[in-house]
């Protein structure tokens, strides 16, 4: 790309991204082979633009002034040349400088005196003139000097350039303007020094918004470049606040600065947490950034602050090695990192795949702010967002210091709103998170103070989707059966009404003979259940079945009930016909034991018929290996084996094995997978062709 030159707006030069740190760039000149004269820049900053335009608006592409000096002119021409090829052999997509602020005129004339934080020395706010006009959007400003020997100390600027400030702005806002050199008085006067210069001060019109502040308050925390040396960047905070500009005081320095000035609009200021998000080193402080040395007498004498401890036997990660007083200011109100550990059991409610997309760690800073972020984080990680606001509301501790903060989840284009109660100090930091990995039936250190590098204390690795898989949907009450149902004795009772059911996509192949009917614990299915009876059956895993008589049957054949619903609707319906369908079913004693989550529902086989229909039997499947011992692997290599391959990344991202394959159902699939019903059916199709091998080969 070109690089706009500090002292002409008319003259570029290539230089080439050797280094891009969360679009903070460093760049390196064309020609130059050391790193003495890198120059760092965020990718916004309107000194750039690609290859090529200034030769299109007929600007100069000469070397910056101060470096001509280093190579021959051949040389410099030479190094250009290099660098046009290797423009077009890699072009930079135009898509860099989409988001590019148009400049917009100004209104300076030369000769205009206005205030400016001064270039060279960003602790001081001077005045300045506007010596040079060079369009309608650049012109260039110098500091004043009124010395014999004064070295002009110009740069060139736009109407939005961060910074400039009219007259008395110093003035007005109570902070300090720094006389112009070689002035008399002790005391600067804008009236008395227009007067004497014969000059006249910029008119307000010809600046940007001088109140907007951004929100920056005193005292709350930033990553900022060093102004003395761009490639490090430092913790820093805010000191006090003046309109758009900022006092800030860099930590961690080895020789301290005073507080310079920044403007809010800055490209040189990140939030907390950017260095580690973007994996580049941030210069430490010598002190924990939420302890603060107190300037006033102390009411209480027995209170005092913990001297701080010597620099060199600091570690890293201050906030969470070096307890603090609670009567420290800010002190019990900050939190270290919040770790969001992605390798431990993210349960039935967040997708696993979502959840190792986000960053590894948020914080420090104020626990309110840091447990919100990390809270709207876990939200958009949910499978169903709405359900998951719905539990945080529940989490609660009568012990709690909390503060109320009002999240959104947003679900298929509709928006939910939901006040949290959100612990404000730093000591109920980690019962909070605990009480909400609980309340979400995670593993507790999914996010936590805790960092978890490689095998969680909790043993969460040997908990599976499947323990916990059930359909989240509208509730519905689960019921055991009556005794009426389970005694012989009873004879034959009324039959339950039952909920009109939709009809079934998918038949199941009956045997011809005696049979156990093999179901995997916890089955979804169809139904939608209450939490209730989810925490009752979900607590167990296996399989079980019983065999039964079937009454109905004049040849006593003994046939299995599943305790997965509704597999022979299809047949039944075909085959069953008037009211003996109702006798039959009032008639049938129910025995079985299932660990269905939908056990209320009163599923009845279909009538053993002698023949099949041929379609049945079509595409049969052959099993190398039982489905309930498969992996991950082995799910995802089946499904990739199908005309369903392109969803096995849905399989792998959500660590879907083989018993947790054999429990989704249509229902599942299209609101966990977010799959439209003709994938869904496709799929399905796919799953069921495994269970019914399943239960041929392996269910006895």
């Amino acid at each position: 790309m070109e690089l706009q030159d500090l002292h002409d707006p008319f003259r570029y030069w290539p230089a080439q991204v050797v280094q891009n740190v969360g679009g903070r760039l460093r760049l390196r000149l064309a020609g130059l082979d050391s790193d003495t004269h890198d120059t760092w820049l965020f990718y916004l900053d309107l000194r750039l633009r690609p290859m090529g335009w200034a030769q299109e608006n007929r600007f100069n592409m000469d070397p910056p002034n101060e470096l001509r000096s280093l190579k021959s002119a051949p040389k410099w021409r030479e190094a250009l040349d290099c660098a046009r090829a290797e423009a077009e052999k890699q072009p930079l997509p135009l898509e860099v400088f989409k988001d590019h602020a148009d400049l917009r005129k100004h209104s300076f004339r030369t000769g205009m005196k206005l205030e400016m934080v001064s270039p060279q020395e960003p602790f001081l706010i001077c005045p300045v003139s506007v010596t040079q006009v060079y369009n309608e959007h650049y012109f260039q400003v110098t500091v004043d000097d009124l010395t014999t020997e004064a070295t002009p100390n110009s740069v060139v600027c736009h109407a939005e350039s961060p910074g400039i400030l009219p007259t008395q702005w110093c003035f007005k806002n109570g902070v300090s303007l720094d006389r112009p050199k070689g002035y008399q008085s002790q005391d600067f006067d804008w009236a008395d020094y227009l007067k004497q210069s014969a000059t006249e001060a910029a008119p307000d019109a010809c600046f940007p918004n001088t109140s907007n502040s951004r929100g920056f308050t005193e005292g709350v925390w930033l990553e900022v470049v060093n102004p003395l040396k761009p490639s490090e960047i430092c913790v820093a905070s805010v000191r006090r606040v003046r309109g758009r500009l900022m006092w800030l005081t860099l930590e961690g320095l080895v020789k301290p600065l005073p507080e310079f000035v920044v403007d809010v609009e800055s490209m040189d200021i990140f939030p907390v947490g950017w260095c580690e998000a973007n994996g580049y080193h941030l210069t430490p402080p010598h002190r924990p950034v939420c302890q603060k040395q107190k300037k006033i007498a102390v009411v209480q004498p027995e209170k005092q602050l913990v001297p701080p401890p010597p620099v060199e036997s600091i570690p890293h990660n201050l906030c969470t090695t070096i307890a603090l007083e609670p009567g420290s200011q800010n002190g019990k109100y900050c939190c270290s990192q919040i770790f969001v550990n992605h390798r431990c059991f993210s349960g039935p409610y967040l997708n696993k795949g979502r959840i190792a997309e986000l960053p590894q760690a948020v914080g420090p800073g104020k626990c309110t702010l840091v447990l919100k972020e990390v809270l709207s984080m876990l939200i958009n990680a949910a499978y169903k967002p709405g359900r998951v606001l719905r539990e945080l509301q529940l989490v609660e501790d009568p012990l709690w210091n909390f503060q109320e903060e009002t999240l959104k989840a947003k679900y298929k284009g509709k928006t939910y709103r939901s006040t949290i109660k959100i612990v404000r100090t730093s000591d109920q930091v980690w019962d909070f998170c605990r009480k909400v990995c609980l309340k979400l039936q995670c593993c507790p250190n999914l996010f936590s103070p805790t960092l978890v590098t490689d095998k969680c204390p909790e043993n969460c690795s040997v908990q599976t989707k499947t323990k916990y898989t059930y359909y989240c949907g509208k509730k519905k009450k689960v019921t055991r059966p009556s005794a009426g149902e389970n005694s012989p004795e009873m004879g034959i009772s009324k039959p339950a009404r039952r909920r009109r059911k939709r009809k079934s996509i998918f038949v199941q192949k009956k045997r011809r003979s005696s049979a156990v009917d093999y179901t995997p614990a916890g089955s979804p299915q169809d139904s939608d259940e209450d939490e209730d009876g989810e925490d009752q059956s979900g607590s167990e895993e296996g399989t079980s079945s019983e065999l039964r008589e079937d009454h109905t049957d004049t040849s006593s054949v003994e046939v299995a009930v599943s305790s997965r619903p509704r597999r022979a609707v299809t047949l039944r319906r075909n085959t069953d016909s008037g009211p003996a369908v109702g006798l039959e079913r009032a008639r049938r004693k129910r025995t079985t034991r299932s660990l269905s989550y939908a056990e209320s529902n009163k599923y009845i086989p279909a009538k053993r018929q002698e023949k099949m229909e041929s379609c049945e039997e079509e595409g049969k499947l052959v099993l190398d290996s039982n489905p309930l011992q498969w992996t991950v692997a082995d799910v995802v290599r089946f499904i990739k084996s199908t005309d369903c391959a392109p969803l096995a990344k849905i399989f792998q991202e959500q660590d879907i094995d083989g018993q947790a394959l054999l429990l989704l159902t249509l229902p599942t699939v299209q609101e966990c997978m977010d799959l439209k019903l003709g994938p869904a059916i496709k799929l399905c199709h796919q799953i069921e062709r495994v269970k019914v091998a399943f239960y041929a080969q392996y269910a006895n």
